[in-house]
């Protein structure tokens, strides 16, 4: 879809078209209508750089839908707190737990106002799905939202995610950041995340200074450094990996990995305490 085919109350109001932004460019890498020239501009030159680009970003998407549907399948979560959810495309956090638990309730907090704008239209047919524009190195001002408060109940287990966002966080905040939102976190609840990982491979350490160019953000991280955000939370097999070795749906050999496999690491943990 291109920028004029958009209904007239389009693009909502406040949005610089000319700026890519991290929402917008991980749905051009997905093939979504959702973005703008800049933003396809941004995924072209890094996918141009970085081999695997776009199978990465499936990879993501892929494991953010496994690791939900275990959670709210097998472990039987209800409850979602999903942080730099990016756009609406195929298999959402909200469309795949309430397909395993009807009852589970998710809210999605994303920076770009495109992602409220579509937001509205979840709302209008799920009463148990919020979304609400907010600034995820914030954890205060986010955990008081009143989308948050209205919605889920953290005095009980709940999940929080940090799917695709965890290299967006500078090294500077990342630590005060996470612990804020495991901290606010009950017995029972979990974490999830994947980041951009440095396991010394060239693409790796491009791809973080290409976003971080253009985007300004993108760090990536060892996996000592991405396991040490999940504090004294507890594992759950098989550990921090790579997103394409975590559970997945058919057997995967470690040694023989693509390059795109090799970009991002996934983990979920549960509080014991």
């Amino acid at each position: 879809m291109t920028d004029d085919q958009h209904t007239p109350e389009w693009p909502p109001s406040g949005m610089d078209l000319g700026k890519p932004t991290i929402a917008r460019a991980y749905d051009a890498l997905l093939g979504g209508k959702d973005n703008f020239a800049a933003d396809r501009a941004l995924a072209d030159h890094a996918t141009e750089h970085i081999p695997g680009l776009r199978e990465s970003a499936w990879e993501n998407r892929k494991v953010l839908v496994r690791g939900v549907r275990h959670l709210a399948g097998t472990l039987g979560m209800d409850q979602f707190l999903d942080l730099g959810s990016g756009l609406p495309t195929v298999q959402n956090t909200h469309e795949v737990a309430q397909a395993h638990n009807p009852d589970a309730r998710v809210v999605y907090v994303d920076i770009d106002p495109m992602v409220l704008a579509h937001g509205r239209a979840i709302l209008a047919t799920n009463g148990r799905t919020s979304v609400f524009t907010g600034d995820v190195r914030d954890p205060k001002s986010i955990l008081g939202h009143s989308a948050v408060t209205d919605r889920l109940d953290f005095s009980r287990p709940a999940v929080i995610m940090l799917v695709g966002m965890l290299h967006y966080l500078s090294p500077d905040v990342v630590d005060e950041v996470v612990t804020a939102y495991r901290d606010a976190l009950a017995p029972g609840s979990y974490l999830f995340m994947t980041s951009l990982v440095d396991t010394g491979l060239p693409a790796q350490q491009e791809l973080a200074r290409i976003t971080r160019e253009s985007l300004e953000e993108g760090w990536a991280r060892t996996p000592e450094e991405i396991e040490a955000q999940f504090g004294d939370f507890e594992l759950l097999s098989p550990g921090v990996v790579y997103t394409a070795l975590w559970r997945p749906d058919e057997p995967t050999d470690p040694n023989n990995l693509t390059a795109g496999e090799q970009l991002g690491m996934a983990g979920l943990a549960k509080k014991l305490a």
